[in-house]
């Protein structure tokens, strides 16, 4: 069934906003837009989303639905292959075009290019739009028009690109009359709420998803935390980061619109400092989704492949290796900082940059167990989990990743936590009963310095 005048189709992903989105700015300007989401477990490549950000898309979507309705707006929640659920609604509906901000993991690159293809089989023009990132992957290369592996020059380059503009919030719309389309369905009907038990309580005692929420952080860490950043980003027992990496992972905040907003206080002398080192952290993100799309293998190999050769343990394979993982995963490896950080992740779905980077070190280090067992963790346990962040942090700590310095940088997390946590405060507040030890800090050190100097030797041997 068509309507009388075509309609256009904003399909949201990792974009779930309405201000600075150019794919629904562009659809508005040019004629009555419908939105969908797409729920897609079975297309080829797709990895599943993990139980924590099930709980936040369900109330993001939640959230999206009414930003949407203000502007008059309809939303499709669907589920299925993309290809397949939008040809069919293209179909319905009697679409004559289809606006989408850009993604840049290989699976989806591959099935936004069927859909493309699919779509235009039937009349339907597809639009992608810059949206998610600085700048696109393709803009940001060396001299010798390579993508940078080396963060320092990446960043460098950069600050020299100037930013897309970022797009207003699309005026109202009269609400287009959309016929029934068959695959609709309603939020509880995606089934991304957690059951028997529902744990997800402890969730919402620290997190509102959506864009409004979003935005009022934005604003406060204008206006109370950047200054600060360079000075305390490192303290987990003070509010010293910005916590917008979930906002930024799904979309309620472009990075265009942070960086903007950071670059605003770099004229004001007791704020420079720390806004210039937060627009740095905006930037690793870029450098991470632009290693992913240009590498698009790291979320599964090691990116130095001399490193399939570390002697890593798998707990699926290893006995002590599987009591070693559940220990860390519940905070009783002994070691306060350790146990803090992973029941805080348990407790909240998000732990702090510095204490993930000393317990991710905890695992792959000192318990030498592979770097992919604890991503898959925090795959399913934040609700920022990225695709690229996750995967290029773990590297980074493991020293398989682009940078060949930190391979043999073990965190100590007792010297970490006097540094970090010189009250105690932190610990006290998240593993306030400590636990025996599980590894000694020393000998697993040693221990993994000689894989690690295994790893060198049989590189220059070979």
């Amino acid at each position: 069934m068509n309507t009388a005048t075509p309609l256009n189709l904003v399909w949201f992903r990792d974009d779930l906003r309405v201000e600075d989105h150019p794919a629904l700015h562009a659809a508005m300007l040019t004629g009555p837009s419908v939105a969908i989401y797409v729920l897609d477990e079975t297309s080829d490549g797709v990895r599943l989303l993990g139980a924590a950000a099930r709980w936040w898309l369900h109330h993001a979507l939640q959230a999206l639905h009414s930003d949407l309705a203000a502007l008059g707006v309809p939303l499709l929640l669907m589920r299925g292959s993309a290809n397949e659920v939008l040809q069919r609604a293209v179909r319905e509906l009697g679409a004559a075009h289809l606006h989408l901000n850009r993604r840049y993991a290989a699976a989806e690159r591959e099935i936004d290019a069927a859909v493309a293809t699919g779509l235009g089989a039937l009349g339907c023009a597809v639009h992608s739009h810059e949206a998610n990132l600085l700048a696109e992957p393709g803009q940001v290369l060396n001299g010798q028009g390579e993508p940078y592996k080396v963060f320092a020059a990446f960043h460098r380059r950069i600050l020299e690109l100037e930013s897309r503009p970022l797009v207003p919030v699309p005026r109202e719309q009269t609400r287009p009359r959309v016929p029934a389309t068959a695959g609709a369905v309603d939020l509880e009907q995606l089934q991304l709420l957690p059951t028997g038990p529902d744990w997800s309580a402890k969730l919402a005692e620290h997190w509102i998803p959506g864009e409004a929420a979003a935005r009022a952080r934005l604003d406060e860490v204008v206006r109370a935390i950047a200054g600060s950043y360079a000075q305390h980003h490192d303290r987990p027992d003070l509010d010293g980061t910005a916590r917008l990496s979930a906002a930024l992972r799904w979309g309620h905040l472009s990075p265009v619109q942070v960086f903007e907003a950071l670059t605003g206080l770099l004229g004001d002398p007791t704020a420079n400092e720390g806004a210039f080192a937060m627009r740095r952290q905006v930037i690793w993100r870029d450098f991470c989704w632009h290693l992913l799309a240009h590498f698009p293998h790291i979320p599964e190999r090691n990116f130095r492949p001399e490193f399939d050769a570390m002697d890593w343990a798998w707990p699926q394979d290893d006995p002590q290796a599987a009591d070693e993982m559940r220990a860390w995963q519940r905070g009783m490896t002994g070691y306060g900082l350790v146990d803090a950080g992973m029941r805080q992740l348990w407790d909240t779905g998000w732990m702090h940059n510095r204490v993930r980077m000393v317990t991710a070190s905890f695992l792959v280090k000192n318990l030498l167990i592979h770097w992919k067992a604890g991503e898959q963790w925090f795959w399913d346990t934040l609700v920022d989990a990225d695709l690229a962040c996750n995967t290029v942090n773990w590297q980074w700590v493991a020293g398989s990743g682009t940078d060949a310095a930190p391979y043999f940088r073990v965190f100590n997390p007792e010297l970490q936590a006097r540094n970090f946590d010189p009250n105690g405060s932190y610990v006290a507040h998240y593993a306030p009963l400590g636990s025996a030890p599980i590894v000694d800090l020393k000998e697993s050190r040693l221990r993994t310095l000689e894989a690690y100097a295994n790893v060198t030797a049989r590189r220059q041997g070979g």
